[in-house]
């Protein structure tokens, strides 16, 4: 494993901790009343994650080793129930039009939009992040105007909903009855029943040929020749789904989890682990379609990366899950 290589969330998404001081919501956390919600929304589109002892994380010379991919350890998963494709900009538009929830980003009144889909506003509306150039801090940037203003999600109700924060996320399970993934339930679930396999279908990025997931094609991060038909997020069910039915649980877009984020993993976690009990950011897990093996080859399947729970990309996203009831 390449040991000079380091966990960061540099290419792939961006953090609100670099414009503010505070990994809180500038108006308060958003309380959803959940006193009357006894069901489960969108349960047709959930599949059966069977549960069972899996070897978890890489030592894959590929991977990132500060990122704590490894050691590899014995885990042991319950059964449960897990989206077979990302929460969509219909079911979120459902959630916002029941709730009125909104967004971290639109209470910030901004969040991160990738350079090549910039919108044509005033260069004072947006601000590029210095250390990560190709990421910039866009006015007006939000799940329903993903590229900032004049953009719409109208002909993209079944792609991905974007500009999504952990603290949005858990809000649309709580609406929904279900729950966030724990890291290891992602990982189990996106390998499908393969064992230490790179990628959720195998160890080959491009079988025969063949275009498994949404990624960069080219040069990061100024040419993306398109090769697998898509320059930003692809349909929530594209691509081949793995062994568990499941749709791109590799590149597309990043996926929350709801553990916290560590490094260094305790080895001693074998049953159905959680992660830490504190932390600064969550883990994310999947990799986006502005992932390169050149330079952030996180659409591996133990890859994984993390941001605060504020924080809100044009390639961020995620997926629900539930417990299967005794």
């Amino acid at each position: 494993m390449n040991q000079n290589k380091t966990n960061a969330n540099s290419c792939c998404s961006s953090s609100r901790e670099v414009f503010t001081n505070s990994h809180h919501n500038p108006s308060g956390a958003y309380k959803l009343d959940t006193t009357n919600i006894n069901r489960s929304i969108y349960s047709d589109k959930m599949v059966y994650i069977p549960g069972n002892d899996f070897l978890m994380g890489t030592e894959d010379e590929e991977g990132f080793k500060a990122d704590g991919e490894g050691p590899i350890k014995k885990v042991s998963i319950d059964p449960f129930y897990m989206d077979s494709y990302a929460v969509t900009n219909e079911e979120f538009t459902a959630f916002v039009n029941e709730t009125g929830y909104q967004t971290d980003s639109e209470k910030f009144g901004w969040s991160f939009v990738f350079h090549k889909f910039l919108p044509e506003i005033p260069l004072g509306q947006m601000t590029q992040v210095p250390s990560t150039p190709w990421w910039f801090a866009v006015e007006g940037a939000t799940w329903q105007q993903p590229e900032g203003p004049n953009s719409s999600i109208e002909d993209r109700m079944d792609y991905p909903v974007l500009h999504i924060s952990w603290n949005d996320a858990i809000a649309f399970c709580k609406w929904a009855g279900k729950r966030l993934p724990t890291e290891a339930e992602w990982e189990f679930a996106a390998r499908g029943g393969l064992e230490q396999k790179r990628y959720p279908w195998g160890n080959e990025l491009t079988p025969n040929g063949n275009h498994y997931c949404n990624i960069w094609q080219g040069s990061f991060p100024n040419n993306n020749t398109v090769a697998d038909g898509y320059l930003g997020t692809a349909p929530a069910k594209s691509f081949p789904p793995n062994g568990y039915g499941l749709y791109n649980v590799s590149g597309n877009v990043w996926e929350w989890c709801s553990d916290w984020f560590t490094n260094t993993p305790n080895p001693n976690q074998a049953n159905n682990p959680k992660g830490p009990n504190r932390g600064t950011s969550k883990v994310m897990r999947g990799g986006s379609y502005l992932c390169h093996k050149s330079y952030c080859n996180r659409y591996r399947v133990a890859a994984r990366s993390s941001n605060t729970i504020d924080s809100a990309t044009g390639n961020l996203g995620f997926r629900c899950v539930s417990d299967v009831q005794t």
